[in-house]
């Protein structure tokens, strides 16, 4: 049986402390269960400027082994920790190289990159908090297409923090397969407090998913302030288990006989009337 866990950091600009911090909760785990892992978006790297994560995405990038340093490291505690690891989001180069793409990279027990999926929608928007206006698409590069990892015991939808106001995204991976969708997220404190359980649960009950939402909490080192309640959610919508605040990991069974009762007693797929034209 499959255990979910999400874990919530407070990551700073410094990758070899969150790297650190990350491992020291991986250490928590039982060798002997097999674990799908979900980290926050920018797991890596988080606190400081925008610029500053063009510069790390050049500095790890090298074309010549096809995969960045700051990947490699994660996959290597994929390896280490023999665990899915869905790596919440690091700063990749992009084509043009004036712009990083914010990807999540799958990670299978072996270090096998099994999925890579660029964040598609970018949080351009102000904000009233201290930092007042967010705009990623000045150094991000927008991703084009949703993705699915394939694993032997589930199908898993990938999407990452604002992509989580956009129900469309969530039904096209469903049409796809999807059995669980991650959301690895840095949520605002003011925009978190407002709408991320509500619409963590609207994605769970309306796609008949699991949700693993692994966030990022606490007052970060640029002075920005993440509402963290990372979160499990069941295909029925109820929250199995949650961390408000703090680094930690929260952990349930994946029950795939639940996820087909829920789907078989409310048919919803069937019901539906409208069409999602995939991309």
């Amino acid at each position: 049986m499959v255990n979910l866990v999400a874990i919530q950091l407070c990551s700073v600009p410094d990758v070899e402390a969150n790297l650190s911090t990350i491992e020291q909760q991986l250490k928590m785990l039982c060798r002997e269960e097999q674990y799908l892992v979900v980290l926050p978006e920018c797991c890596l790297f988080f606190g400081g400027k925008d610029a500053e994560q063009l510069l790390l995405a050049e500095k790890t990038h090298h074309q010549a082994e096809l995969i960045s340093t700051l990947a490699a490291s994660l996959s290597n505690l994929a390896i280490k920790y023999n665990v899915y690891l869905v790596a919440g989001s690091i700063p990749l180069l992009s084509e043009d190289k004036n712009q990083f793409t914010n990807s999540c990279c799958v990670f299978s027990p072996t270090g096998e990159q099994l999925a890579r999926y660029d964040k598609i929608h970018l949080f351009d928007v102000n904000v009233d908090d201290s930092e007042k206006n967010y705009r990623e698409s000045r150094y991000t590069q927008a991703g084009k297409q949703t993705i699915l990892a394939k694993t032997s015991f589930a199908d898993i939808g990938l999407s990452i923090c604002y992509d989580l106001r956009f129900p469309e995204l969530y039904r096209s991976l469903r049409v796809q397969g999807a059995d669980i969708i991650t959301v690895p997220s840095a949520f605002t404190q003011v925009t978190g407090a407002a709408h991320w359980q509500a619409l963590l649960q609207a994605r769970a009950i309306e796609n008949q998913v699991y949700i693993i939402a692994a966030a990022q909490q606490g007052i970060h080192v640029n002075g920005r302030e993440t509402w963290g309640h990372s979160m499990i959610i069941s295909p029925w919508g109820e929250v199995l288990t949650s961390l408000e605040i703090g680094v930690g990991l929260i952990s349930t069974k994946y029950l795939p006989e639940k996820l087909a009762q829920v789907r078989r007693s409310m048919p919803v797929f069937e019901h539906n009337q409208f069409t999602v034209n995939l991309k």
